[in-house]
């Protein structure tokens, strides 16, 4: 497995996921690229063997609308971890920083509020292109790479419980 790009996994270096209690919140918007990042995060985690009956798919309307989607499934569900799927491209305005820094402090602020795994797949590019080429193009597909760290964060979480 590389070290820099988790799109390409061994599957035989998962972690177990069969009994993993996984949500996922996808942003609404860029549903093109959203779409895509959800087939990644969900073929990972099928590979490793999780459940379909364990994963909770809920929807958002947009990226700055994730650490709220996430805070909601921790809230409401026995979900062990959440995988935030958006994309964010840049456009001729302020307005792209401030969604991508909401967004990447509410997703932490949800990790240290329920000290579990809150996944950041979110695409923060400078045009569509950068983002097909991340969401399943020639850069591989960051759901992927995002289904993996929340299966890894999981594992270790529950290993140090134990």
């Amino acid at each position: 497995m590389s070290s820099s790009n988790l799109s390409y996994y061994d599957k035989s270096q998962l972690p177990d996921a069969q009994s993993m209690r996984i949500g996922i919140v996808v942003s609404e918007w860029n549903t093109e690229i959203t779409d895509n990042l959800l087939r990644g995060a969900m073929e990972a985690l099928t590979d490793a063997g999780a459940s379909l009956d364990y994963i909770k798919i809920v929807y958002v309307p947009g990226s700055f609308e994730l650490p709220s989607g996430a805070q909601l499934l921790f809230e409401n569900t026995n979900v062990e971890a959440v995988i935030c799927l958006g994309s964010v491209i840049r456009g001729e305005t302020p307005h792209f920083e401030f969604v991508c820094n909401g967004v990447a402090q509410g997703i932490k602020d949800v990790a240290l509020k329920y000290n579990k795994p809150t996944i950041f797949g979110v695409l923060t590019d400078n045009n569509i292109e950068q983002s097909r080429a991340r969401s399943g193009g020639a850069l591989g597909n960051k759901g992927i790479e995002a289904a993996i760290t929340a299966l890894k964060m999981v594992a270790l979480k529950r290993q140090l419980e134990d």
